[in-house]
């Protein structure tokens, strides 16, 4: 059982590394981050030349009452972006992790779109 942990989790670290290296090559733009927990998802712009976060969202500044987890997070991703625009922010890199892009990763990311980051 321990070992299928260590296992699972440096798989997960694999994924990660495998995306970063991805994005390494436009170090000179933010990278907008995607993290899940178990309730909630969050969004950071995170300037890596200085070390810092933009911004953040995550869902919960909005009410989620009757809606899906999908629907929530493509709201994050519109938040998100407005506040990225207001800081003059318009491109980033688009960071899963070691997520998949799909479901609320994908809907995060539309909605960022939607909102008028360009990834």
């Amino acid at each position: 059982m321990i070992n299928e942990k260590k296992i699972s989790r440096k798989n997960k670290q694999r994924r990660s590394y495998r995306t970063r290296t991805k994005i390494a090559a436009y170090s000179d733009l933010p990278r907008l981050s995607v993290f899940r927990s178990l309730k909630h998802l969050y969004l950071q712009v995170i300037d890596d030349d200085a070390g810092k976060t933009l911004c953040s969202a995550s869902d919960t500044e909005i009410t989620a009452k009757g809606k899906k987890p999908v629907e929530v997070a493509f709201e994050v991703g519109k938040i998100l972006a407005q506040k990225a625009l207001d800081k003059k922010v318009e491109n980033v890199v688009f960071d899963k992790g070691s997520y998949k892009y799909h479901g609320q990763v994908k809907a995060a990311a539309e909605g960022a779109r939607e909102g008028g980051l360009k990834l």
